[in-house]
Formats: structure tokens, sequence, C-alpha cells
């Protein structure tokens, strides 16, 4: 049964249902109390602190409602504010409670309609957040366990680590555009092996002029460095004589490189670490070796996947995953007017990104899905344009990691190409 329709929410609210709405902030939140008919039973806000205790007198403000009115069952809905609601959701739901979420937009856009007045406060926002609870305009929250946990944590982590690797390569680009411009025409790549010994030792180009040819190679067989040899290190000394680069500030040159590389250097030895991590991890999930049997698809693609959407058996169809990732269609027509669809934008945006990213890979290196790409962009009856087609890709690998987790079946390319729909 799909619970996830509107239809369905609301069935889920009866007589004996206490709808709670919850205002939350960073360290205090506000609940107002109602019933199925928005009759309200809280004469005024109940203020409580980001504690256990706070949390337990919340739990206890609850329970006497319920026991004085007769309900059983309490629905809490709050809006996903950032990160504050993790603590109180996670208590919620230790407690035999199922917290839901309402869109913060259709709040703000919800809120005039009691006393046609745009103000926000303490008050207003609990009743608000209570109503759409009420009319089934709400979302379960998923608050992941176990390995599923621990995958997340880890793939934020490697996220934010990414992050400040690129941080790091851009400050090492501007570095060099000021003090050894001409570094870019001998490495192709600002953080290659060789380079980066030599730039450690002798950071500008005066300090590569006077260690020379002779000592650039040496310090490259010392450590038996292959692929570099004499005529890389004369076309090094050769760039660095003729350099352009700024000889203002030497001593503050010197000590910027020698930081950017020690923290390119570690979160480089960060990354290493944590994919070790995530692909341990990911090995307790069962079919994830199927996934990784797709030509194209790799560890950080089945990692980014499984830390975005968790457990898979909680989706009854593809269909869910799809707009959890944004990529549900949206049409755009009125009376005769038909304008062009688009993708709704409105999900998980790392799933997107993961798949997109997916797409253009598998794209590339399986032939199956080139042809899958190539057959949405050149059939006779609408044909799709280049970027129409990748995120009609995504949708196709999305399906397919659907099907491999939910039924642990292998993947057939035979089968991708036959259930393209020809003319």
């Amino acid at each position: 049964m799909n619970y996830n329709t509107q239809n369905a929410k609301i069935a889920s609210i009866t007589e004996k249902t206490l709808i709670v709405g919850i205002d939350v902030g960073s360290e205090t939140h506000f609940a107002r109390a109602f019933d199925w008919r928005n009759y309200e039973y809280s004469r005024k806000p109940f203020e409580f602190s980001n504690t256990e205790e706070g949390f337990l007198s919340f739990q206890a403000w609850m329970k006497d409602i319920m026991e004085k009115h007769g309900k059983e069952v309490v629905i809490p809905g709050m809006e996903p504010t950032g990160h504050y609601w993790f603590s109180l959701g996670k208590f919620l739901q230790d407690n035999g409670m199922k917290p839901v979420h309402v869109n913060p937009h259709h709040v703000k856009k919800s809120k005039e309609l009691d006393d046609n007045n745009p103000n926000k406060n303490d008050r207003k926002d609990p009743k608000t957040i209570a109503a759409l609870v009420n009319e089934g305009r709400f979302s379960y929250p998923y608050i992941p366990t176990g390995v599923y946990a621990e995958i997340r944590s880890l793939s934020n982590l490697r996220f934010q680590t990414q992050e400040e690797l690129t941080r790091i390569k851009n400050r090492l680009a501007r570095w060099f555009s000021i003090y050894f411009p001409e570094y870019k025409d001998v490495y192709g790549k600002l953080d290659a092996v060789s380079g980066i010994i030599v730039l450690k030792a002798a950071p500008l180009p005066v300090d590569i002029v006077k260690l020379g040819a002779e000592g650039v190679n040496k310090m490259w067989r010392d450590i038996k460095l292959r692929g570099a040899g004499l005529k890389r290190a004369k076309t090094l000394v050769n760039a660095a004589e003729h350099s352009v680069g700024s000889k203002e500030a030497p001593e503050a040159a010197r000590m910027e490189l020698k930081l950017l590389l020690e923290d390119y250097s570690s979160y480089s030895s960060r990354m290493d670490e944590l994919l070790n991590k995530l692909e341990e991890k990911l090995m307790e999930i069962p079919y994830i070796d199927k996934l990784l049997e797709i030509k194209g698809i790799g560890m950080i693609t089945v990692s980014g996947f499984i830390a975005e959407v968790g457990d898979i058996k909680r989706f009854d169809n593809p269909k869910q995953l799809q707009k959890l990732a944004g990529y549900a269609i949206v049409a755009n027509e009125s009376g005769k007017y038909k304008g062009e669809s688009r993708i709704s934008y409105r999900g998980r945006k790392r799933l997107r990104y993961v798949l997109y990213e997916a797409a253009i890979s598998v794209i590339g290196k399986n032939e199956e899905f080139r042809e899958v790409h190539n057959y949405y962009r050149t059939r006779e009856k609408n044909p799709l344009k280049k970027m129409q087609s990748v995120v009609a890709v995504a949708c196709k690998v999305l399906r397919i990691f659907y099907t491999i987790l939910t039924k642990g079946v292998t993947y057939d390319g035979t089968k991708v190409l036959n259930d393209i729909k020809r003319p």
C-alpha cells in the first residue's frame, strides 16, 4: 500500500488523533495542540528547550492533553529548519511517535489565511503547521539508522572534504598565477607529483633556478619517481628562468605555498580514508556488488546514492525516488498553450547531482546507455535536447538501481536496449 498519497495521509487522521504543530528554533521550540477539526486544546503556545529536560516536559504536556480529550495517537508536525529539528525528531521517533514535515514554502503562503497578515511569530506558526498537517500536506522524514546512518554521515564528510580540496586547488591556481604563471605550461595538473616534490623544496622560480636541472632530477631519482627525468627537469628550470611572476614578498609567498601544499596533502589523505571506510560500509548492504558491475558506475556514485536514499525498501516504486531527486516532470500548459516541460527541482539536491554525474559517466563509458542517449536525441517522434536526454538517462539509471537493489537481479545490457520504445 502506498502511504505517501494525500488521501492516505488524510485517512490517517481520525477523531482519536492529536495534531501538534511545532515551531522549531535553535534553542527553544513552541508547540500548539489541535484536534482533527482544527479545534485548539492548548490555551497558549507551550515553550520548551532543546534539551532532555525540555523534551520530557513536552512529552508530558502532550500526554496530559491526550488523556484529557481521549486521544490515542499524536502526529507532531514541524518545518525542517536546517539541522535544528534532528534531536527533537529522533526523540519523538524513539518514543513511538512519527514526526512529519511540512514545506516551509507552504507555511509562508498559508499563514495569511487566518488574519490576512503576513506576520511571523512563535504563536502563529505552530497553528499554520498543524493546519497543513490536518489537510494531509506533509511528508514523513527519513531518519536513517544503523549502516545507512553511517553511510550518510561518511558521505557528508566526503562532500565537505571534496569542497575543501576544490577550494585549496583554486587558491593554488591563484598562487601560481601570481608567482609562477609558467608552471601550468610545464604541468597540466597543478597537483602533479613530480612538481609538488620540487615545490616543497624550491617554492619560487628563483629557488628552482638555484637548484638547477641536475638538482631537480636528483630529487626525483632519490625517491625513485618514474615518468620524470632530466628532460622534464630542464623544461621546469627553463620555465623558472623566464618566469614573469611577482618577486615581491618572497617569504610570505613561500609560507603561503607551504601551507597550501600541507592542507592539500592532509585533505587528500582524509579523502582516501573516507573512501575506504565508505567501501567497507557499503559492502554490508545486499546487492551493492551488482551495482558496481555496471560499466561506468563506481564507488562514489553508489555511496552518494545510498547516502541520500537510505533503505530502498521504504519506497513503493521508482517514481517516488524520481520525485525525491527532483526529477519529476512538470508540465507547462494553459488552455491551448502547451509550453516546454521541465523537471521540478524539488527534492534532494545531492541525489539529483549524483544521478546526473552517473548519467554523464555511463553515457561516456557504457555502450548500452550511449545508444539509449543517441536514440532519445534522434528519434523521429519527440526528440529530446541533449540536456533533456541526460536527465532521461539519469532517470533510467535510477530505475535500474531500484530494480537491482529490491530484486537482486543482475544488470543486463541487452534488456536495457530492448526496453527502448522504437516506432
